[in-house]
Order: C-alpha cells, then sequence, then structure tokens
C-alpha cells in the first residue's frame, strides 16, 4: 500500500508542477515581445506548427500550441520529478530546464522551422522560467510531504 501512495504522490506532483510550469513560463518572452513590439503570437504559432500546417487560423495555431506545449511541459515535469535531488531542487531544476532549452530549441528544433527560426534567448528565458515554477513547486510539494511524515 505505501509504494502505491508513494507513485500516486509523485505522480500528482508531477501533474501540479507541470501544470504551473506550463501556464507561467511564456510570460518572459511574450513581455519581451511586447515591449519590443514583436508580434506576441509568433512563438504560439510556432509550437502549433509542430502539428498543423503554419498557415492555420491563430486560433487553430493557438489550441494545436496548448496541446504541444501542454504534452511536452508534463513529459519534462514528469522525467524531473521522478529524477530530481530533494536538496536544492530549484536549482537543479533551472539547470535542468537550461539543458531541456538546448535539447528543445536547438537539437529538435531543427525538425521544425519555426520554432527553429525563433529568437533564442527569449524562449531561453521561457524555459528557465519554466525550471523555477517547477523548481519551487516541486520544492513546496516535497517539503509539505515530509513535514507530513513526520507528523504521522
Amino acid at each position: 500500500m505505501g509504494q502505491i501512495t508513494v507513485h500516486i504522490d509523485t505522480t500528482q506532483t508531477a501533474l501540479i508542477a507541470g501544470a504551473c510550469a506550463a501556464l507561467l513560463s511564456g510570460i518572459p518572452s511574450t513581455v519581451y515581445a511586447w515591449w519590443t513590439g514583436q508580434d506576441v503570437m509568433e512563438a504560439t504559432r510556432a509550437a502549433g506548427a509542430m502539428l498543423i500546417p503554419a498557415g492555420s487560423s491563430d486560433t487553430k495555431l493557438f489550441w494545436s500550441a496548448a496541446l504541444v506545449h501542454g504534452t511536452v511541459s508534463m513529459f519534462w515535469a514528469t522525467v524531473l520529478t521522478w529524477t530530481l535531488p530533494h536538496k536544492r531542487t530549484f536549482v537543479w531544476a533551472l539547470v535542468a530546464a537550461a539543458g531541456i532549452a538546448f535539447l528543445d530549441l536547438r537539437v529538435i528544433g531543427r525538425l521544425f522551422p519555426e520554432i527553429y527560426s525563433l529568437a533564442f534567448w527569449p524562449q531561453f528565458a521561457d524555459h528557465l522560467a519554466w525550471g523555477a515554477v517547477l523548481g519551487v513547486v516541486l520544492q513546496w510539494r516535497w517539503r509539505r510531504h515530509a513535514q507530513r511524515g513526520k507528523r504521522e
């Protein structure tokens, strides 16, 4: 019974941390695009174009991007929830997010011209924001779980 509880708690933690990170991670590049007068939908269209043609309507690209971004975020959140150390989680999540940024944007991104053509640093900042939020939520959840265990 204890092992099932651990798996459920880890899965729940990955879902919560991944959802929080996914929802907030686009803020840096969006603010940068807005501040510099660039197209705030460019990255969204690029992510959507991973699933449907780039010339599709913004609405279709938006929903396609939400699916892509959510899936990729949850994948990495699950991997990191299972592998990151429980000490200095925030720092390790940032380091992991930086590595994921290079993999996503410069390796896998080569397969998707719209992704590869995005300005690197704003997207890198989004990845770091994703890692920061993920790290904070994981640290909070793990600390809470450890405190609950001490009380029982």
